[in-house]
């Protein structure tokens, strides 16, 4: 019999996650959440939890140094992993890097990323403790680790959208996806043409939406002084739709969702028409937006309704009404999940 082969592919990497997960069988009683979230939860002696997550980019599949400033890289790397915390309402304590690099890296390039890590470590107060360094035969692959704290009683999983509970997100949608389009464009006409120089004035905002990401933990600052503890949360690496729906499907309910209500900035909606790409495909599929996506009860509505920076996209209903997007013209469309593919 010949040995049997699956591509990765078949399963796509929410399909390998479940694999996995399916064969991690936890020994220790403090595990209390594992593989399925964007935090595992470890019990604490202290009555606090330890929220642990883990994010690794490699260059030429997360980032692009022909055009990702150092600085820019490793800020994104410390973000994107504060992100993970703030979508279990934790606040993030310690991060440890791994780093592994080829010899065309000088001391000074090493330096230029950690001055971005250094710099998202006091955005974040977060404390740099450890990490691990080796060499790479094929370009720059960071590996960060965060660790955060949360109250027992105020962990934020996926698993918990109610119906009737109203979906929020915070701040607008689409821009990482556009910005890094309009970087991909000028790459292809310097390769052409060297002495061309890139159009990106007045594209400022969209470019550091894609280079250099912001971790939410001011929302989870203010809610937590509203006294407001999300139903449900996860943040945006995928894309809406797909992060939508995997609020719905581990909550095992339906959603609503309204395209006239999705936040999309100005730059972003002119930017994504000059280029022919449909802004709200670019809001709902585009992804790296590293946004909160959380639902609230109804009852804590009046706490957020004035707040400048969440916007009310839809509700969670039951499951049997499905999940579909409402479009400004009032037609109802199954919600698919076309973000982030890496497999």
């Amino acid at each position: 019999m010949e040995n049997q082969r699956t591509e990765l592919s078949a399963l796509g990497e929410f399909g390998l996650i479940r694999r996995i997960q399916s064969q991690a069988v936890p020994h220790n009683p403090e595990t209390i959440r594992g593989i399925g979230d964007d935090a595992a939860v470890i019990g604490h002696a202290d009555g606090q939890q330890v929220l642990l997550s883990t994010d690794m980019l490699l260059e030429g599949v997360h980032f692009d140094l022909s055009y990702t400033p150092l600085p820019h890289l490793g800020y994104k790397a410390v973000a994107v992993n504060v992100s993970d915390i703030a979508a279990m309402y934790g606040i993030p304590k310690q991060i440890v890097v791994g780093l592994a690099v080829s010899n065309r890296f000088s001391v000074e390039a090493i330096d230029a990323l950690y001055t971005g890590i250094r710099a998202a470590c006091d955005d974040y107060k977060v404390d740099l403790v450890g990490g691990d360094t080796t060499s790479s035969r094929a370009g720059l692959v960071i590996s960060v680790s965060v660790i955060g704290l949360c109250e027992p009683e105020k962990v934020v999983y996926r698993n918990t959208a109610k119906p009737t509970d109203i979906l929020c997100v915070t701040g607008d949608l689409g821009g990482a996806y556009v910005g890094l389009q309009v970087l991909e464009r000028e790459k292809q006409v310097f390769m052409q043409d060297p002495d061309m120089q890139p159009e990106l004035t007045g594209k400022e905002y969209i470019l550091q939406r894609q280079l250099r990401p912001s971790a939410r933990m001011d929302i989870i600052h203010e809610l937590r002084e509203l006294g407001v503890v999300p139903t449900a949360m996860i943040d945006l690496s995928d894309g809406l739709a797909s992060d939508v729906l995997h609020i719905a499907r581990q909550s095992g309910v339906g959603v609503a969702l309204f395209e006239d209500k999705l936040p999309i900035d100005s730059m972003t909606y002119q930017t994504a028409v000059e280029m022919n790409i449909d802004p709200v495909t670019c809001a709902l599929n585009g992804g790296e937006d590293y946004e909160l996506l959380f639902t609230i009860r109804q009852a804590d509505f009046e706490k957020v309704k004035n707040h400048a920076d969440i916007s009310f996209i839809g509700y969670i209903q039951e499951a049997s009404a499905g999940e579909f997007l409402v479009t400004k013209n009032g037609n109802r469309v199954s919600l698919q999940a076309q973000g982030w593919t890496h497999f």
